[in-house]
């Protein structure tokens, strides 16, 4: 659950760039959820197209590299891409979702979980 190395070098540069433009979309997306009783958001996001969540942000009209999607700890649970044994260290290790995005980056054969910290206003 912690930032991977091989993201910091690869994809660090061209998230940022794209989160800058996002990020006030993906916090109130993430207070949403919340408030609509789902614990744990987490935005996957990809250059292609993904299965999981729903879509929330496309790359095309913002012209950005990601494609944003919304979804929550029980999706990924229920999809087994966290392990249910390791649900509850997801929890412990999972960062103050009022001040990080919880991203889950997936491109090609590379899938991480990534916190970026939202600016502050």
């Amino acid at each position: 659950m912690f930032n991977d190395p091989e993201l910091n070098g690869k994809y660090l540069g061209t998230i940022s760039q794209d989160f800058v433009k996002v990020a006030d979309t993906l916090k109130e997306s993430s207070y949403q959820i919340r408030k609509a009783g789902f614990e744990f958001p987490i935005f996957p996001i990809s250059k292609d197209a993904l299965p999981i969540g729903q879509v929330l942000i496309p790359a095309g009209p913002l012209h950005l590299e990601w494609n944003y999607y919304a979804s929550f700890l029980n999706e990924f649970v229920q999809r087994e891409l966290v392990a249910a044994d390791k649900e509850e260290d997801f929890k412990k290790s999972y960062k103050d979702p009022d001040e990080f995005c919880c991203l889950f980056v997936v491109d090609k054969d590379f899938a991480s979980f990534v916190y970026i910290p939202f600016p502050e206003d």
